[in-house]
C-alpha cells in the first residue's frame, strides 16, 4: 500500500525489489526478446506509478496481467514482422550466470528453469497463439489458477481450460523436455569443440545423430544459413566449411550454458574480443549424440551480452 511518505524514488526502488524480476521473466518467455521484455517492464513501471496504490488490491496480480496484456499486444504487433523476418527466427540469448535478469528460481527448481528458457521450448511457444501463449505460460510456468488466468486474459475460466489444453498439445507435438546432465553436457560441447578445432567432418558428424537439425539466426543483418538444415552429415559439412574460412581462423570457442543448453560463445580475437556468435547444443533423445544446433548470430540479439565478452576471456587454454 502506498505511503503519505513516498517518494517515486521509494516506490520506483520497491517495485524493481518486489516485482520487476518476475515480470522480466514473464515478458522473456512470452515474446524471446531481451530488449523487448525490458521495455515492456518499464512500460509497466511507467503506468504504475501512475496507480494510487491503496485502489489495488494484489500488487502482483496487477502487474501480471498489466505485463500480460502489453505482452499480448506486443505478440499480435509482432505477427506481420515475424512473417517479414529474414530467415530463421530463433530467440535472443541467456546465459546461465545472468538467471534471467536477475531472477531465477530455487535449486530444487533449477532443472525445470533451464528446460522453460530452452530454444526448443521457446520455438515450440512461438506456433502458439497469443492467447494460447499467455495461458500456457501463465499455468504451467508461473503456476496460476485457472480463475487468475481468466481475470488476467479477460476470459472465462472454460476457455481458459479450452486454451490450456490446445496449447499444451502443441508443444507437446513440438518439444519433449529432456534434462541435460552436467557430465553429459561438458562431453558434448568439448567433443564439438574438438571436432571444430581439428576441422574433422568425420569427427562431427558421429557426434551428430543421424536427424540432427541446425538452425542459425542473421536477421538480414548477418549471413547465415537462410534455411533448417537437416542430417548430421550435411551440417558438419556445412560448418566444417565456414570453420575453415580465412575469416574464422582468429575466432575462439568458450564454453557456456546458452538458454540452459551447454553451449559456446564465438568471439574474434582479431576485432577486439567481439561476440560472433552463440551456439547452444541440445542432445538428441538417445544419449551421446547432438540432436540440434542453435546458431545466434543477429548482432542486435547479441548486443545484450556482447559487453561482457572480452579478448582476455576468449580462450580458455
Amino acid at each position: 500500500m502506498t505511503h503519505p511518505s513516498d517518494s517515486p524514488a521509494a516506490r520506483a526502488r520497491r517495485f524493481d525489489a518486489d516485482h520487476a524480476r518476475r515480470l522480466r521473466a514473464l515478458a522473456y518467455r512470452m515474446l524471446g526478446s531481451r530488449a523487448e521484455a525490458e521495455d515492456i517492464v518499464q512500460e509497466a513501471w511507467l503506468r504504475w506509478a501512475e496507480v494510487d496504490e491503496a485502489t489495488v488490491d494484489h500488487a502482483g496480480a496487477f502487474l501480471s496481467k498489466l505485463v500480460t496484456n502489453l505482452c499480448l499486444d506486443k505478440l499480435r504487433s509482432a505477427a506481420h514482422q515475424r512473417e517479414q523476418y529474414v530467415g530463421v527466427w530463433l530467440p535472443e540469448p541467456l546465459l546461465e550466470d545472468e538467471a534471467l535478469f536477475g531472477w531465477a528460481p530455487g535449486p530444487e527448481m533449477q532443472a525445470e528453469f533451464a528446460q522453460d528458457v530452452s530454444i526448443a521450448f521457446m520455438l515450440a511457444l512461438e506456433r502458439l497463439s497469443p492467447l494460447e501463449r499467455a495461458a500456457f505460460l501463465l499455468h504451467d510456468v508461473f503456476d496460476l489458477g485457472y480463475d487468475e488466468i481468466g481475470r488476467h486474459l479477460d476470459r472465462s475460466e472454460a476457455a481458459c481450460r479450452q486454451l490450456i489444453s490446445r496449447a499444451r498439445k502443441n508443444v507437446k507435438a513440438d518439444y519433449a523436455r529432456r534434462e541435460v546432465a552436467k557430465e553429459e553436457g561438458e562431453r558434448l560441447v568439448a567433443a564439438f569443440m574438438q571436432a571444430v578445432r581439428s576441422q574433422d567432418v568425420s569427427s562431427l558428424a558421429a557426434l551428430l545423430a543421424e536427424d540432427a537439425v541446425m538452425l542459425a539466426d542473421g536477421g538480414g543483418k548477418v549471413s547465415a544459413v537462410p534455411r533448417a538444415l537437416h542430417g548430421g552429415a550435411l551440417i558438419a559439412r556445412t560448418f566444417i566449411g565456414f570453420a575453415q574460412m580465412p575469416s574464422s581462423r582468429a575466432w575462439r570457442m568458450v564454453p557456456a550454458l546458452v538458454n540452459g543448453l551447454p553451449g559456446l560463445l564465438v568471439i574474434d580475437t582479431a576485432a577486439g574480443g567481439r561476440l560472433v556468435q552463440t551456439i547452444a547444443l541440445a542432445p538428441a533423445q538417445a544419449d551421446g549424440q547432438i540432436g540440434a544446433i542453435y546458431i545466434q548470430r543477429n548482432p542486435d540479439k547479441l548486443a545484450a551480452i556482447a559487453g561482457r565478452v572480452t579478448n582476455g576471456e576468449a580462450d580458455p587454454s
